[in-house]
């Protein structure tokens, strides 16, 4: 029976369609705060955080402004007043909904920002409280693991660059929904997903790893392996890992590596590869191309988009893997233990 999860996992090519439709008009709202603000603070939690990692990169590498992530603790609980000026404020939220959240860029306006909303909840506390709502078109999502809320949040995401100056071809983005629908074939068509699968229901942990704009996609993949299979995963930096970590990658924790198929980090992703294998454990490749495939054990494919573009699609190879290890385990991937769709925090 198809579970939920991979019936969401389908539904991204029409919803990141919607999306991109529905928020490109409205980049000149976001010149308009871009030309008031210098850099862009991130608020988010969970897989949103991991979209704001895409967004941190992408606003530094693309848009030439210093991004960073927030500690939301900052407002919710030290209750420490920041000076903002200056500052745009981009809360990310699935729901809207999340009161840590809504509380910390109601807390960033008090401060001074200016305020932006990235969200799926139209006419939630979130939309409602920001300047400008960049409400995402997933439709509902009724699967605990976010898939198609993840990936309209990266396209929103990319919208919120190209407001504020990105050096980046539009049509990039335009190709994105079709990309995807092409990854969902080739990744199930691929011999690599049975494979990479039964290797990893034999073992309890893995590291992921990928660096600059893929390094949120490597993040969010090891959110989901551990949310939905119960696996222990580490997502790292490829820097970071190969300051001490790699010390845990063996025969019983294998890696798995992160890339679009072009880039400044993709030879260092497929060298990591080769340094994984010769040390004699197992790497698997997620995107990287051809070169990537070559140095791993066995790799999905990654899309034809260039690097800005590609966590779009480059996430949905590792959600398949997911989905097809859940249930290789015996776990209903819809609602993994202790989870619900709304995470509040204190």
């Amino acid at each position: 029976m198809t579970s939920l999860m991979r019936a969401e996992i389908g539904e991204q090519p029409d919803a990141l369609r919607r999306t991109i439709d529905a928020l490109l008009p409205r980049t000149s709202d976001l010149a308009a705060l871009a030309r008031e603000t210098r850099q862009v603070l991130f608020i988010a939690r969970g897989s949103s955080d991991n979209a704001a990692v895409y967004g941190r990169y992408l606003a530094e590498s693309h848009s030439g402004r210093l991004a960073t992530l927030a500690a939301p603790s900052i407002a919710t609980t030290y209750k420490r007043r920041l000076d903002l000026s200056g500052v745009l404020a981009v809360a990310i939220s699935q729901s809207g909904k999340t009161e840590e959240i809504v509380e910390t860029l109601g807390w960033a306006g008090d401060c001074g920002a200016r305020t932006v909303a990235v969200t799926n909840g139209a006419g939630s506390p979130l939309a409602e409280i920001a300047e400008v709502g960049l409400i995402t078109e997933a439709g509902d999502e009724i699967a605990v693991p976010a898939t198609k809320t993840y990936t309209t949040q990266l396209a929103a995401i990319s919208v919120l660059a190209l407001g504020l100056g990105a050096d980046t071809d539009v049509d990039d983005l335009r190709r994105v929904p079709d990309e995807v629908a092409r990854m969902i074939e080739l990744t199930e068509a691929s011999d690599a997903l049975p494979e990479i699968v039964e290797e990893l229901a034999k073992v309890q942990g893995t590291v992921v790893s990928g660096r600059g704009i893929a390094f949120g996609t490597a993040l969010e993949l090891a959110l989901k392996i551990k949310e939905a299979c119960y696996l222990h995963a580490m997502g790292l930096s490829y820097a970071d890992l190969l300051h001490g970590p790699i010390a845990v990658v063996d025969d019983q924790t294998p890696a798995l590596l992160v890339a679009a198929d072009s880039g400044p980090t993709l030879a260092g992703t497929v060298a990591l590869a080769r340094r994984v294998e010769g040390a004699g454990a197992r790497a698997y490749g997620v995107g990287g191309g051809a070169d990537l495939a070559a140095a791993c054990s066995a790799a999905l494919p990654g899309p034809a988009l260039p690097e800005w573009t590609s966590p779009l699609g480059l996430i949905v190879p590792g959600q398949l893997l997911v989905e097809n290890l859940a249930r290789r385990l015996g776990i209903d991937p819809d609602v993994p233990r202790g989870l619900n769709k709304v995470t509040q925090t204190d």
